[in-house]
């Protein structure tokens, strides 16, 4: 173990191979689990406080407050999830993804006890806090774990299976509070706030039972323990010689990367030959693409639009908000056939287009509604069929490939870093949109939808030109797509060296030299 890398529970350093009665596709299946939790997670809190925030038992409680200062109580979860998912990027690749997955889970556990036992708003507040920068992390590390366990042929599957579980979280959050909102008491918002708390055990002793990524075992010299691994994934002998032309191949990579730089920050801006700087710029502007075009304004605010915009009574809102996440749960399985067939930038790109069609048509449906024109009940129904369009549109293109295209794209050595960051940048984006969406909403009414209109517009062409399609790529050929010539010159000496001596760990100074040398060599970062 080299000086980069922490453990600090015995329990992860004895058992980087996680549990030793798993293997092959048992193994497998407990990180899909393992992943699958972590993303309900998410959808769970989207959908949390959207429920029962306008309830009577809630409002009782916290003395009836202002529906800004509650609104801000509602977003001040996406600064939490800016701050874990920024403050993981310092210390992620030292902690490793199971352990930095584990102490997000805890964070949330003790932000869960803080909201359910609450009786003062600020405690309220402090607890959303809290449980934002657990689920930060999570969401940082989890998408990454997956990605570098599983099969390239279908890592995107897994994803739009994890975004599957995602959109089951906040369909549970929803219906849940429903069915307690005809209960007068503490109880229709404590217990489902509390009930997360199952959810992150169950993450917790996972974080135990899978294997930590083989990728980032190589990166931090732990070598024998990566090719346990790896054996274990694939249920074969150590000596297999596919597990041995694997870690061949991710060993290639991190000896190629670490010519270009050690892993810091500056090595995003370094011409390294390897477009850092644009992989990063790109992670960033999908997450924050998948926020801006209006999707968090709907879960969270879908009864408010069903109560304000459209014109329902509480009850009906409340149902038909439930019915709208549960569609989109049902969409969700759309994308599993789809994203390792069609791949990922057709995907992205179809769906901002129907998004931002959208929302173009509910600025003039909402425009009648408001208006009281002679079409208002018409236009009202018509405005509630196209929040189940563009959830639709939404989960089939943004939601599946906005998380596994940052974990694909960016280099192995600021993997952690990289997707810290684009991470930040999604919960950002979500804590401006759900801020401004009540204001918006009773302030300037249906020309609220066209500031998700011109978003949307304005992913379009920056998807079209910018992104690169990774669809059947194992993560280190990736590394190849974005590559310039000299740095394939470079790959194709590495290759010829290993397969010359598979047992050579350690490079000569003079191969050491010569990759330096190229590295620092002057051409243009894109």
């Amino acid at each position: 173990m080299d000086g980069d890398s922490v453990f600090l529970l015995r329990l992860y350093r004895d058992r980087p191979s996680g549990s030793k009665r798993l293997r092959g596709s048992s193994l497998l299946y407990s990180t899909i689990l393992l992943s699958s939790i972590g993303f309900s997670l998410v959808g769970y809190d989207n959908g949390l406080m959207g429920g029962f925030i306008n309830g009577d038992s809630f409002n009782r409680v916290f003395q009836y407050p202002h529906a800004s200062l509650l609104s801000t109580v509602v977003a001040i979860y996406e600064v939490g999830g800016f701050v874990g998912a920024f403050g993981i990027s310092f210390v992620g690749d030292r902690l490793g993804r199971r352990q930095s997955i584990a102490f997000g889970a805890i964070v949330m556990i003790i932000g869960a006890i803080l909201q359910a036992s609450a009786y003062q708003l600020v405690q309220m507040f402090v607890g959303r806090i809290v449980s934002g920068i657990g689920i930060g992390v999570i969401n940082s590390m989890v998408p990454i774990l997956q990605a570098e366990v599983s099969p390239k042929a279908t890592r995107g599957l897994y994803v739009a299976m994890y975004c599957s579980t995602l959109n089951l979280g906040i369909v549970t959050a929803y219906w849940l509070d429903f069915a307690l909102s005809y209960v007068d008491s503490e109880l229709a918002w404590r217990f489902p706030t509390a009930f997360q708390i199952v959810y992150l055990l169950a993450l917790l002793w996972l974080t135990v039972v899978v294997p930590e990524s083989p990728r980032w075992l190589i990166a931090h010299d732990l070598h024998d323990d990566a090719v346990d691994v790896l054996a274990a994934l694939t249920d074969r002998e150590a000596d297999d010689l596919d597990v041995v032309q694997e870690y061949n191949d991710i060993l290639e990579t991190v000896i190629m990367e670490s010519a270009g730089g050690s892993g810091s920050w500056s090595d995003f801006y370094k011409s390294d030959g390897l477009q850092s700087c644009r992989r990063l710029w790109t992670a960033v502007a999908i997450q924050a693409f998948q926020q801006l075009g209006g999707i968090n304004a709907i879960i969270y605010y879908a009864s408010t639009l069903f109560q304000q915009s459209i014109g329902f009574s509480p009850k009906m809102a409340g149902l038909m908000s439930g019915f709208l996440q549960t569609w989109m749960f049902i969409a969700s399985f759309i994308p599993w056939f789809l994203i390792d067939k069609i791949g990922r930038k057709p995907l992205i790109l179809g769906g901002i287009f129907f998004q931002g069609a959208v929302m173009a048509v509910q600025t003039a449906l909402i425009y009648q509604v408001q208006y009281r024109t002679d079409i208002q009940h018409s236009a009202a129904i018509g405005a509630a069929a196209m929040l189940f369009v563009f959830e639709s549109a939404f989960t089939i293109g943004m939601q599946s490939t906005g998380w596994v295209y940052p974990s694909e794209i960016l280099p192995l050595r600021l993997r952690a870093k990289g997707s810290a960051i684009s991470t930040a940048a999604n919960w950002i984006s979500n804590f401006m949109v759900v801020e401004i969406t009540p204001p918006a909403i009773e302030n300037i009414g249906y020309k609220t939808y066209i500031i998700f209109t011109v978003f949307n517009a304005f992913a379009l062409p920056v998807v079209w030109f910018w992104f690169k399609e990774t669809k059947g790529l194992s993560l280190e050929d990736v590394d190849l797509l974005f590559a310039d010539e000299q740095t394939l010159e470079m790959h194709r000496v590495v290759v010829e060296r290993v397969l010359s001596d598979e047992e050579e760990q350690n490079k000569d100074d003079d191969f050491v030299e010569y990759f330096e040398q190229a590295s620092t060599s002057s051409r243009p970062i894109f």
